[in-house]
């Protein structure tokens, strides 16, 4: 539990099971006192009821509360002390140790200890007691518990009254250095005494008790004794392997550290007798005199109010003091001759990573660490921090600005014996960018290290190492805090500060040796000279530590600075900053060196310019920007997992509808009647208006008016004029929101029957049909044109709006389909709609079929023989036994179906007239990972154990259809990823001993028997489109395949899975980057390979084309296409030839895991959604396939994805969208992804292909209108066809490798094992990519630091320091994650390591272990994972290759789309395909 500075720290204990609440078994002193029955007198039994009873005595106090708490089971009464004070019979308030030596009595609210109720329910008492102890506990759980103790109950400590709060913090700041003490000793007993106080000192770090880091350094330092003696006490009650306090040899040495620190102080007037100190030996035995015990009690309080004025002093100083400024001249021999800031690389505002417009207290501004900094003028002189204030003064006169290498804190810093080369920065990842105006600088130091820190109006910047160019200026600094380093040493070894004059000090820097990182000088007036004028730094330096911020040598040096003209300057009082500004640093207008990466405005056409245009003039803003948010894969909230399904039939019994009373009659004759005799008739009259079939009405609805398409009008059986239609939903009350064509409706399967005499009116309306394809774009464009200038021209005049339809809505499909034109506005009495609901209420039913062998259930018919899936849950019910998950573990304990054989059909009786209810028999069929994870590692995914086990199961258990066949009758070519619910079976398992065996021979199995190459495919439920059913797919020619162009194409991970599923020839790509572009061009060799900006691409071929005017474009895509050589221009794709085009608009600026995703580069990409767009416009391909991150969806609150759809729309397509999990399609790892399919109005949409394994990854779900949301697929966290693959599966067979390996080629050495092995092995006999990127040596100590158990991560590292190779002495956590463990989810999985049965992280572009997605060291091996493993994991074959370095290939995995899920997809294409193909032979 988070504790707030300067409040009473609670236990971490669970205060909503009081039984659980018992006093920790290792608490100092603790006393038990066994209940007493308590006798209350009649008087003070009466209690008068007020808001908050006030009671005198005690046992009332405790009989008041004890209805109210549930710790029956406690020996005492234990409660909740709140409002407190601890006084002395003279009604002083005393601290808590106090009652060693005297009575001590409470005053306070009592409550139950369970129940955190507000303290007007609890009891206040008046001076009760006397406490007969006070007790520390907490140990275990890492946060200090206060319990004093009267004879009569127990109470824990909770908040103290306003008055008694200085007194009491005090004391519980004691606890909390005990309490830290032992965290760290009983995790690391062998550390050494400056890693414990370093430890410690950083937990303890957030209290406004102390007024610096060295205040509270001092303060665990000066009650050594009491923590050493606290936790020696704890000795008594430790069992045998727990760690022991009383002859720890760093907990003594913190002891005797303290006595020698109370000899040396001078500010306590009485000395204690050190014959009378108590010894360990004499500890237990409470032999410590009592005027030693008063005496420490007076030091304290003396300490106590010199860290109030401390305190108080550094608040005055802050607001009123005077800071003592360098003079600029004095310093200048000390630095360079002056230099300029020359850039040559892009950078970024700072003001556009972080969100301004607010304002906040700088403490609460983020952190962050500057690589390869500088620091400058308004005219880009380099300035010296030293010439800058240390803190914020109201008449400063520089301005400061800076430029670096931004990352996430790690806590960076200098160590104290660095050479000084070693100040030059080395390059790093990150982004540059230019700050804002510093304001303030400081420097902290620790055990080791120093830290340099700065602060802007927007962050708090750690520095790293500066730039080369700064170096120079950089390195007086850190010889001056060295220096200050030294003086702070020569006042913490001698005895007595007030004697070490200032004299003294400059005499003893002047003897210092010459290699001595602080020698200055031999010449004492030298070193006089350089500790003056860089007096600045000494000064905040010393004035941290309490001791000795008064010290002759500080009052001195002060002086001296003012004698020597430094400037005296008034600290700021401001506390807030206004987070609004304009950046001023001349970076902003510095000339750059031209980025390789320049921005260019996407290429568009103008149908998409138009759309995209004239949305983002009506609803953006010009200066429109979104964060989002950089969390970790961060784990999201759980949905209900249940499948929940749209209704969109909606009964007419469920409208409200509002009548009203006209003049209604028939036009015309009855042509024909309905399926029940009902006469039909073709229009009607209704109020002087006339309603036709094939038109449309307005209807008020649940008081809201809606427009409904008349399907047919008849006359009822009790005459009554009635008319059926179907709901035309308006564009904005769809998915497509504000982005949808206010005159376009679309139709939807709602539909209703009402009265003639509802009607409200009609509207114009019109079934817009148009010739769609690329050769009908420019004769669209000008009915389109005109028919837009006739509408606004109606709208200027006030007419009624024209409106028009063209696709039909279905939120419960997810997408816009073509209209059903033949069944629409026939007037027949005929519904699709209404045929539709009866379906799926007929699906629903479940049936028996009349030999009672069979039923029908959730529309799949089952027949007794049949193989079957089983939900796990309804026979496996081991839930408990799962492993506590973790991030990357998420898969673990999860289960498949469960594959079983249909025995037998189970009637019941039926119940009140009711047809049979009935169960069914099944025979359970084991898998390899019911047995143990080793089986099914080494086991073929489809093999199952027959078994003698049986269960009666409800049919609802049963969730599909599968083939149980022997293994020679397994199809020949199985492929990768699994599609097919096919198994084979060799082998019987006797649950009953664990053992498996051949099958006997008196086993008869009824087992499939279908031997075919071809693959077996077994459809639940609805196929696609139109619902049929079908098994077989034949393979389409090379020659029938749809011509592809693949965009942003980048390695070729969607291309290869396209192809695999035998759909796809892709004879085009387009790849900005040339690393990616090799890569595709290495796996695809026969496709054209543009290696260019897709903007100059299209703009090629517009103007090829002879379609300049249709062509908005920059100057520079149109010089730079003009530029493209003869060869290149031939082999353009051109309309007419492109039969699909896909791929993934660069994501970084839509994705989470971009920490900055408002830099400009990212918002330009984020552009090229519009090029994108562009070229499906342009092309009018037969499909379009557009993948990207699941966020964007969301992004921009959705405006992106809405108006990709809505200009998809706008070009005549069909459109189906949805969110993917790539772990379910056969990869270790979660990698959702939003997927949009498009189809030509003649085409069939695909549907979405069916997830095969167990994942745990939810939300899939897509927010729509009207509350409604829609999900593509199930989730399969309860259950999927086959298991997870896990990280063991992928990786296990691959040889050990050294960290920074990098030969390319190598051995396997080994023989592939599990099945996803060998599916990725294929032929292949050469290893390559087998390399992983170098770690620094710090990363490669932590990494072996880093235990190899599941789960282990950062927080798993000792708290230790570790010296590198070149005597640098480093903490072996990182500095940025310290105090970290509570916040962001723990920052769980940095510096991790995978687990041999979880799943990898989400693939990334750069793993490393301080990345965002830190999982990423190897299971056994101390490495970051390599290049092949990356590419394992996203389900690419060891075939497939990779270019450039190592850091392309990694980027090039990282945002590729898994092949695995492309296949999924490709073959869901080419079912599209082959329907429409059997479609156009039966129409024929």
């Amino acid at each position: 539990m988070e504790t707030k500075s300067g409040k009473q720290r609670k236990r971490s204990v669970d205060l909503d099971d009081v039984s659980r609440e018992k006093r920790p078994k290792r608490a100092t002193a603790c006393t038990i006192f066994k209940e007493k029955s308590l006798r209350i007198s009649e008087k003070s039994a009466t209690i008068e009821a007020k808001k908050q009873q006030i009671v005198a005595e005690e046992i009332v106090a405790i009989q008041s509360t004890s209805s109210l708490e549930s710790n029956d089971d406690q020996p005492r009464p234990n409660r909740r002390l709140t409002d407190f004070v601890l006084l002395d019979s003279n009604g002083v308030p005393q601290p808590v140790e106090m009652l060693e030596l005297g009575d001590i009595f409470i005053e306070g609210v009592a409550l139950p200890l369970g129940d955190e109720i507000k303290n007007e329910m609890g009891v206040r008492f008046q001076s009760f007691g006397r406490v007969e102890n006070w007790t520390i506990s907490g140990y275990e759980d890492g946060s200090p518990v206060i319990w004093i103790s009267t004879e009569l109950a127990d109470y824990d400590c909770r908040e103290p009254a306003s008055r008694y709060k200085k007194i009491y913090d005090f004391f519980f700041e004691k606890a909390c250095a005990c309490v830290e003490v032992f965290k760290n000793l009983s995790k690391n007993p062998n550390t050494s005494l400056d890693e414990l106080l370093a430890a410690v000192v950083r937990s303890m770090s957030g209290s406004k008790t102390f007024s610096s880091i060295a205040a509270t350094q001092e303060f665990v330092i000066s009650h050594g004794e009491f923590i050493y003696n606290q936790l020696a006490g704890l000795d008594e009650t430790a069992k045998s392997h727990e760690t022991s306090f009383v002859k720890n040899p760093v907990l003594v040495s913190l002891r005797d550290k303290s006595s020698n620190f109370h000899k040396a102080s001078s500010n306590v007037a009485m000395r204690i007798d050190e014959s009378k100190a108590v010894t360990s030996d004499q500890l237990m035995d409470d032999a410590e005199d009592e005027d030693v015990k008063y005496a420490k009690l007076i030091r304290d309080e003396e300490y106590r109010k010199s860290l109030d004025r401390a305190r108080n002093m550094k608040s005055s100083t802050t607001s009123n003091n005077f800071y003592i400024k360098i003079n600029e001249d004095e310093i200048d021999n000390d630095y360079p001759l002056p230099s300029y800031y020359k850039n040559t690389e892009k950078e970024t505002d700072e003001l556009v990573l972080f969100d301004h417009g607010y304002e906040v207290e700088t403490r609460y501004l983020p952190w962050r660490t500057l690589h390869n900094w500088v620091l400058y003028k308004s005219d880009s002189s380099f300035i010296s921090l030293e010439l800058f204030l240390m803190q914020p003064c109201d008449d400063s006169d520089v301005t400061v600005f800076g430029s670096g290498v931004v990352a996430e804190d790690d806590g960076t810093g200098f160590c104290f014996d660095d050479s000084e080369s070693s100040t030059e920065s080395h390059d790093h990842d990150g982004m540059r960018i230019f700050l804002s105006q510093v304001k303030e600088w400081t420097v902290e130091i620790g055990a080791e290290m120093m830290f340099v820190i700065l602060r802007t109006d927007m962050a708090w910047y750690r520095l790293g190492k500066p730039s080369k160019q700064y170096a120079p200026w950089f390195e007086p600094v850190l010889k001056t805090v060295r220096v200050g380093i030294r003086i702070l040493a020569l006042h913490n070894i001698e005895t007595r500060i007030a004697k070490l004059s200032y004299v003294d000090v400059i005499k003893r820097l002047s003897g210092l040796d010459e290699n001595d990182k602080a020698y200055i000088s031999s010449e004492f007036l030298n070193v006089d000279r350089y500790v003056v004028v860089h007096g600045q730094i000494i000064l905040k330096l010393l004035r941290e530590y309490l001791g000795i911020r008064r010290c002759p040598f500080v009052t001195c040096l002060a002086s001296e600075m003012q004698d020597r003209h430094h400037t005296k300057c008034i600290i700021k009082k401001k506390k807030k900053i206004l987070h609004n500004q304009k950046n001023l640093n001349p970076g902003a207008d510095m000339p750059r060196v031209v980025s390789k990466r320049k921005a260019m405005q996407a290429t568009t056409t103008r149908l998409i310019n138009r759309i995209w245009g004239e949305f983002c003039t009506i609803y953006l803003p010009e200066d429109s920007s979104e964060e989002i948010g950089a969390e970790e894969e961060v784990e999201e909230e759980d949905e209900n997992e249940k499948e929940d399904t749209i209704a969109e039939a909606v009964d007419a019994a469920h409208k409200k509808i509002r009548y009203s009373c006209r003049e209604i009659r028939w036009e015309g004759e009855s042509f024909g009647e309905s399926s029940v005799g009902e006469p039909l008739y073709g229009q009607a009259l209704v109020g002087g208006g006339k309603v036709a079939v094939g038109g449309a009405v307005i209807l008020e609805v649940d008081d809201q008016d809606k427009i409904y398409f008349v399907e047919y009008m008849f006359q009822s059986s009790d005459h009554y004029k009635m008319l059926h239609g179907k709901l035309l939903q308006r564009g904005s009350e769809t998915v497509l929101g504000t982005a949808a064509n206010e005159r376009e409706l679309f139709l939807t399967n709602e539909c209703l029957t009402v009265q003639l005499k509802d009607i409200k009116g009609t509207v114009n309306f019109e079934i817009r049909s148009r010739p769609w394809g690329y050769q009908y774009r420019k004769e669209n464009m000008v009915a389109d044109k005109l028919e837009r200038a006739r509408q606004e021209e109606r709208k200027a005049k006030d007419l009624p709006t024209e409106y028009y339809c063209k696709s039909l809505y279905s939120p419960k499909r997810g997408g816009f389909f073509s209209l059903p034109r033949s069944d629409m506005g026939l007037g027949s009495g005929f519904c699709s709609s209404c045929k539709i609901r009866e379906k799926e209420e007929e699906r629903s039913k479940t049936k028996l079929n009349d030999s009672k062998t069979g039923f029908l259930f959730d529309g799949i018919e089952y027949s007794v023989g049949d193989y079957v899936y089983v939900i796990p849950n309804y026979i496996t019910k081991d839930k408990g036994k799962r492993r506590p998950m973790f991030k990357y573990g998420r898969n673990v304990g999860l289960k498949p179906f469960v594959v079983s054989q249909l025995l037998d059909i189970v009637l019941k009786e039926p119940k009140k007239g009711n047809r049979a209810l009935f169960t069914v028999s099944l025979r359970r069929f084991y898998r390899p990972e019911d047995i143990s994870a080793e089986k099914a590692y080494v086991s073929d995914i489809h093999e199952v154990y027959y078994s003698q086990d049986t269960y009666i199961l409800p049919p609802k258990a049963i969730k599909g259809k599968c083939e149980v066949m022997k293994k020679d009758d397994m199809p020949l070519h199985r492929e990768y990823p699994l599609l097919d619910h096919i198994f084979f079976c060799e082998l019987f398992y006797d649950s009953s001993n664990g053992h498996l065996n051949k099958l006997p021979s008196s086993i008869k199995l009824m087992l499939s028997s279908i031997k075919d190459e071809k693959l077996l495919r077994e459809k639940k439920g609805k196929g696609v489109e139109s619902g049929t059913d079908y098994a077989m797919i034949d393979e389409v020619p090379k020659e029938m395949r749809l011509a592809t162009l693949d965009i942003f194409a980048g390695c070729g991970g969607l291309s290869y899975g396209l192809e695999k599923a035998g759909v796809s020839d892709t004879k085009w790509a387009i790849e900005y980057e040339a690393p990616a572009g090799q890569a595709f061009k290495q796996n695809h060799p026969k496709t054209t390979v543009f290696v260019d900006n897709c903007n100059v691409i299209l703009r090629a071929i517009m103007e090829k084309c002879g379609d300049v005017d249709d062509c908005i474009s920059t100057t520079e895509a149109a010089e730079l296409a003009a530029k493209l050589d003869e060869n290149k221009k031939s082999t353009l794709p051109l309309p007419g030839q492109v039969d699909f085009i896909n791929g993934g608009p660069p994501c970084q600026g839509f994705s989470r895991l971009n920490r900055f995703s408002d830099r400009s580069w990212s918002k330009v990409q984020c552009e090229m959604i519009l090029a994108f767009l562009s070229f499906a416009d342009y092309f009018r391909p037969k499909y379009f396939l557009l993948e990207n991150v699941k966020t964007f969806v969301t992004f921009h609150e959705g405006h992106t994805f809405q108006l990709t759809l809505a200009a998809l729309l706008e070009m005549g397509y069909q459109v189906r969208f949805g969110l993917l999990e790539a772990g379910a399609y056969g990869i270790s790892q979660p990698r959702k992804r939003a997927f949009i399919w498009a189809a030509a109005p003649n085409e069939v949409l695909p549907e979405w292909p069916e997830p095969m394994h167990v994942f745990n990854n939810p939300g899939f779900k897509i927010s729509l209108s009207r509350g409604l949301h829609y999900a593509a697929v199930r989730s399969t966290k309860f259950g999927a066809p086959f298991r997870s693959i896990t990280v063991r599966d992928t990786i296990g067979d691959l040889p050990p490798v050294k960290s920074g390996e990098s030969e390319i080629n190598k051995e396997y050495g080994a023989v592939p094992v599990s099945w996803f092995q060998k599916a990725m092995r294929g032929n292949m006999i050469v290893l390559t990519d087998h390399i992983c990127k170098k770690m620094n040596e710090l990363n490669l100590i932590r990494c072996k630091k880093i235990p190899k158990t599941p789960g282990a991560d950062w927080r798993d590292l000792p708290d230790e320091n570790v010296k590198l190779s070149n005597g640098v002495v480093k903490k072996l956590i990182p500095s940025g994650l310290v105090n970290k463990a509570k916040e962001h989810n723990g920052y769980r999985g940095l510096y991790g390591r995978l687990d041999w049965q979880g799943n990898f992280p989400t693939s990334i572009t750069d793993p490393q272990p301080s990345g965002f997605v830190g999982v990423c060291f190897h299971p056994d091996q101390d490495r970051i994972i390599s290049i092949r493993e990356c590419a394992r994991s996203q389900g690419f074959p060891d075939s497939y290759e990779f270019s450039g370095k190592i850091k392309d290939k990694h980027r090039q995995i990282g945002n590729a789309v898994p092949p695995p899920l492309a296949f999924a997809l490709g073959r869901k294409l080419k079912e599209a395909l082959h329907l429409k193909s059997s479609r156009s032979q039966c129409q024929s």
